[in-house]
C-alpha cells in the first residue's frame, strides 16, 4: 500500500459534506390539544349527553331504595351532577399530585347503590338515614385517597391480557343496558320493544352511521350529538318526547353542603362503602389503561396513584355535597374511540357543563327530556365500541397460551351471567354479595385479576418440582 493510499489527500474542490437532516419536530400531543372554544363546547356537550342518563339513574335508584320524597330526590340528582363535574375536572385538569390528566369522564357509580341503600335503611331509612350514608361516603373517599399509592403498585398485575379482558367485559355486559334503552327503558312497560321505540333508536343510529360514512372533520366528530338531536326531533314530531318537566324545573337550585345534618361515621357502614370503593378502584384501573390506550399515552404507576387520589378526593367532596361515589364512565371511553378526539380540555369542558346542569335544574330538565330509545341508538354503538377497544388491547397479549385463552373465556362467561339472568343474585345471603353478583363488570374484573394471579404470579407445584429436580441434578453434576 502506498503512502498516498495510507493517508489520502483531501480534495479542496470537493463540496462540503451535506449537513445531517434535522430531526422532524415531534407531533403535538392530542391529549393537550386546545381546540377553538366553540369546538370545545360542542364536543364537551356530546360527552355530557352520552353520560347523562346513567349519571342521573344512580341517585334516582338510591332515592327510591330509601323512600325519599320528590324534593329530596330532585336535590340528589342536582348534587350528583355537581359531584360528577367536580370529579371530571379533578381528573382532567387536576391538582398537584391529584388527577390522571387524561380525557376521563366521571359519573355516578351504580355499583354502590345496593350498599348505600343498605347503609341508609339500617340507619333509619328515608332522610333519617342520609347522614350515615354521607358519613360513610366521606370516610371511604378519604381511605381511597390515602391508600392510592398501594393500589398503584398493582399496575404490574394489569398487563394487556387483564386490561383487555376487563374492557371487553365492560363492553359486552353494557350491551344489555343499551338494549333496554332501545326498547324504551322499562322492560315492564306495556309499550316496551314496540316498533316506535325501535324506529327512534334506528333513526339515531342511522344518522350516526351516515355521518361517519360521508362526513369529515368536525361533523364526523359530533356524529353522536347530531344523531341524538335528530332522534329527539323525530320523537317530538311523533309525540314520543315529554318536555313538560322543563317548565316545572327551577332556574337555580342546589342544597347547601351537609344539608341533612352532620355526617355520622358508623364503623360497619364505613366498612361496607370502603369495600365498594375497593372494587370500584380495581375496575377503574382497567378503564384508565383503556383511556391511555386510546389517547396514545402510557399509563404508569404514578398516573394510577394520581387518578385514584382524584377518585378519593372527589368522593369526599361528594359526601360533603350530599352525593355519592363516582367512577370512570364507560360510554365516554367508547365515545373517545369512536370520535378519535382525546383532548382533555374538551372533557374538562364537559365537567363545567355538568356543574351548570346541577346548578341550573331547568337546563338539566332539557337534557333529561331525551327519550330512552334515542339514547339507546347511541349507546348501542358506544358500548359496542368499548368491546372493540378491549379486543384491540387483547391483541397485544399472547392468546396462543392456553392459560390466557382460559382466562379471557372464563372472565367473559362469568361476567355475562348477571347480564343474562340477574336473578342469580337474589338468593345470596348478604346484600354485599348480591351487589357483587348483580354486576357483570365487577364479576368479570375480579375473575380476570384473580386468574392472572393464579396462572402467572402464584408458584405452581409443577414448576416448583421441576426447579427442585433441576437443582438436585446440578448439585450431582458438581
Amino acid at each position: 500500500m502506498t503512502q498516498a493510499q495510507e493517508h489520502p489527500v483531501e480534495n479542496p474542490a470537493a463540496p462540503d459534506p451535506a449537513p445531517a437532516p434535522a430531526s422532524p419536530p415531534s407531533a403535538p400531543d392530542p391529549v393537550e390539544a386546545v381546540p377553538a372554544w366553540w369546538r370545545i363546547a360542542v364536543l364537551g356537550l356530546q360527552h355530557v349527553l352520552a353520560f347523562y342518563a346513567g349519571a342521573v339513574v344512580m341517585p334516582l335508584l338510591v332515592a327510591e331504595g330509601l323512600g325519599l320524597g320528590p324534593a329530596d330526590t330532585a336535590a340528589l340528582v342536582n348534587t350528583a351532577l355537581v359531584a360528577c363535574g367536580i370529579a371530571t375536572l379533578l381528573q382532567t385538569v387536576g391538582l398537584p399530585g391529584i388527577g390522571v390528566r387524561l380525557p376521563v369522564v366521571q359519573g355516578m357509580s351504580t355499583a354502590a347503590v345496593p350498599s348505600l341503600v343498605s347503609v341508609g335503611a339500617a340507619a333509619g331509612g328515608a332522610e333519617a338515614g342520609l347522614p350515615t350514608v354521607f358519613g360513610a361516603v366521606i370516610a371511604a373517599g378519604a381511605v381511597l385517597f390515602l391508600v392510592a399509592p398501594v393500589f398503584s403498585r398493582l399496575v404490574r398485575f394489569f398487563p394487556p391480557l387483564v386490561t383487555g379482558t376487563i374492557v371487553t367485559v365492560v363492553g359486552v355486559t353494557l350491551m344489555g343496558v343499551a338494549a333496554r334503552q332501545v326498547g324504551g327503558g322499562d322492560p315492564g312497560a306495556a309499550g316496551f320493544g314496540t316498533p316506535v321505540h325501535l324506529g327512534l333508536a334506528a333513526v339515531t343510529l342511522g344518522v350516526i352511521l351516515l355521518l361517519h360514512r360521508f362526513a369529515r372533520g368536525f361533523l364526523a366528530s359530533v356524529a353522536v350529538l347530531l344523531g341524538l338531536v335528530a332522534g329527539t326531533l323525530v320523537a317530538a314530531f311523533a309525540g314520543r318526547a315529554d318536555f313538560s318537566r322543563i317548565g316545572d324545573a327551577a332556574w337555580l337550585g342546589l342544597q347547601a353542603p351537609l344539608h341533612h345534618g352532620a355526617p355520622r361515621f358508623d364503623v360497619m357502614a364505613v366498612l361496607a362503602i370502603v369495600l365498594v370503593m375497593v372494587i370500584i378502584a380495581v375496575e377503574s384501573i382497567g378503564q384508565f389503561f383503556a383511556v391511555g390506550e386510546i389517547a396514545g399515552r402510557r399509563v404508569g404507576e404514578r398516573d394510577i396513584t394520581r387518578a385514584l387520589r382524584a377518585d378519593g378526593a372527589a368522593t369526599v367532596l361528594a359526601g360533603l355535597l350530599n352525593s355519592f361515589p363516582t367512577t370512570v364512565y364507560s360510554q365516554n371511553v367508547g365515545l373517545l374511540r369512536l370520535t378519535g378526539v382525546v383532548s382533555r380540555w374538551i372533557v374538562a369542558a364537559s365537567g363545567v357543563i355538568m356543574l351548570v346542569l346541577g346548578l341550573v335544574p331547568k337546563v338539566g330538565a332539557v337534557v333529561a327530556a331525551l327519550p330512552p330509545a334515542v339514547l339507546g341508538g347511541a349507546t348501542l354503538l358506544l358500548f359496542s365500541t368499548i368491546t372493540v377497544v378491549g379486543v384491540q388491547i387483547l391483541l397485544k397479549a399472547d392468546l396462543g397460551d392456553a392459560r390466557n385463552t382460559v382466562l379471557v373465556a372464563a372472565s367473559l362467561g362469568i361476567g355475562f351471567l348477571p347480564t343474562a339472568y340477574p336473578e342469580f343474585a337474589e338468593h345470596l345471603p348478604s346484600r354485599q354479595l348480591q351487589a357483587l353478583f348483580e354486576s357483570g363488570i365487577m364479576l368479570g374484573t375480579l375473575t380476570a385479576v384473580a386468574l392472572n394471579l393464579f396462572f402467572h404470579h402464584l408458584p405452581s407445584p409443577v414448576s416448583a418440582r421441576r426447579t427442585s429436580r433441576g437443582q438436585r441434578l446440578n448439585g450431582q453434576e458438581k
